[in-house]
């Protein structure tokens, strides 16, 4: 057995559901956007009820919450700004992701209990930038994605023991330098800088010549076209030793604008990983749980620039891809019934079920569909009216918010 390893499993959650699905999953805490001043304006984020709820929700089981705050203000935005941070305080949120100096300035001034997490935005990638930040009155900082390994630890050296290292080690990332990207306002009239981001690198592109005007010129990788902005995703499972040795806390999952099912298959493989961590040094990660992050919907996998390197940009398609198709999410066990389960995607009888679940007994495991029930008894043999319940008689005493899913 090695030492305690202090460290958090920080999930991504666009709304309500997908943060009772992240700590269904294993999550430590869960950061969120509220309905203002976060960078992703088109992800459905949380009404005020809604924040003050999922705060509730969160603190009654021993995790923390996180908002995020960090668009790059403008003048008009301040007037709001004041009671917004009160009011975050007030209904307990733990801590504010911010950017902007003034918006910093805001919450020391008119929420001065809440912790100030500064965000990657700021694309802070030395440890004087992370000193100085700390210095503000700063607790976290989430550091670049730009950040080896080895500067990291070096940040970690220099920072004080009470501010922390909160990192991305999977999902989606940006083209441009910590996000700092100027192609969607240009192209679409949309800043992503202000949460509004039409993902323009994900397009595809052609060149023209500068002395053959209108004549394009295709760059072929494919038959579908080149996408020569598009970047890969991060995963970095196999590597949590690393990143607890270079002083990183907090472990965050990109993707407040993907599906329950991603956040609870990521979340799900990431905790696993890292218990295994805490109770070996040595762990390995099994071939199951590397297997888990190719059943979600990705792009080509990198380790970023974590170890130096530079391969992020993918050259494949910009289309994330997924081989496996959220059918139902349990909703209880009956001994007589079987499993109870809100129907997602179409199945039937016949069809082999996967189970994904936090509870080792059944992760990984399938169930053969045998039978198919309604609520009123009667046998469905094709199950195609979603959220009807439905129930699967089965030995398997699967959880409340467990997920069956199929091979497409």
């Amino acid at each position: 057995m090695c030492e305690t390893v202090k460290t958090e499993l920080l999930a991504p959650a666009g709304d309500f559901e997908k943060l009772k699905t992240a700590l269904h999953f294993g999550a430590d805490a869960v950061y969120v956007g509220g309905s203002n001043f976060s960078l992703r304006a088109n992800a459905k984020n949380f009404s005020r009820e809604q924040l003050k709820e999922a705060c509730r929700y969160v603190g009654e089981r021993g995790k923390k919450i996180y908002v995020a705050v960090n668009v790059f203000a403008k003048n008009d935005d301040f007037a709001a700004l004041p009671e917004y941070l009160a009011y975050l305080q007030e209904i307990g949120v733990d801590g504010v992701i911010v950017t902007d100096p003034g918006v910093i300035e805001f919450c020391k001034k008119y929420a001065p209990v809440l912790e100030i997490h500064i965000s990657t935005q700021a694309n802070t990638t030395n440890k004087y930038a992370a000193k100085f930040w700390a210095d503000q009155g700063a607790k976290r900082i989430v550091l670049a994605r730009e950040t080896s390994l080895a500067e990291i630890r070096e940040i970690r050296d220099y920072l004080p023991d009470d501010v922390q290292i909160e990192a991305f080690v999977h999902g989606a990332m940006c083209i441009s330098y910590s996000g700092r990207c100027l192609l969607s306002a240009v192209l679409a009239g949309r800043s992503g800088n202000r949460g509004d981001c039409v993902q323009a690198c994900r397009w595809e592109y052609e060149i023209t010549e500068k002395n053959r005007k209108g004549q394009r010129l295709p760059v072929f990788e494919d038959d579908r076209g080149t996408y020569i902005l598009n970047s890969k995703d991060l995963n970095m499972l196999e590597h949590i030793g690393e990143l607890v040795d270079s002083g990183v806390y907090s472990f965050k999952i990109e993707g407040r604008m993907k599906s329950q099912y991603y956040v609870a298959s990521v979340v799900n493989a990431y905790r696993k990983a890292i218990d295994g961590f805490a109770a070996d040094k040595n762990y390995k990660v099994p071939p199951l749980l590397s297997a888990e992050l190719e059943k979600n919907s990705h792009r080509d996998y990198t380790t970023g620039f974590y170890f130096g390197e530079k391969d992020s940009v993918c050259t494949d398609t910009s289309q994330p891809e997924c081989d496996y198709e959220f059918i139902a999410l349990v909703k209880g066990y009956d001994e007589k019934k079987g499993v109870a389960v809100e129907m997602r995607n179409r199945f039937r009888v016949g069809d082999t079920l996967e189970i994904l679940s936090p509870d080792d007994r059944y992760f990984g495991k399938t169930l053969e569909v045998k039978e198919i029930y309604d609520e009123n008894g009667n046998a469905v043999s094709d199950a195609k009216l979603v959220q009807q319940t439905l129930y699967i008689p089965t030995g398997y005493a699967l959880g409340k918010d467990d997920i069956l899913r199929k091979k497409v």
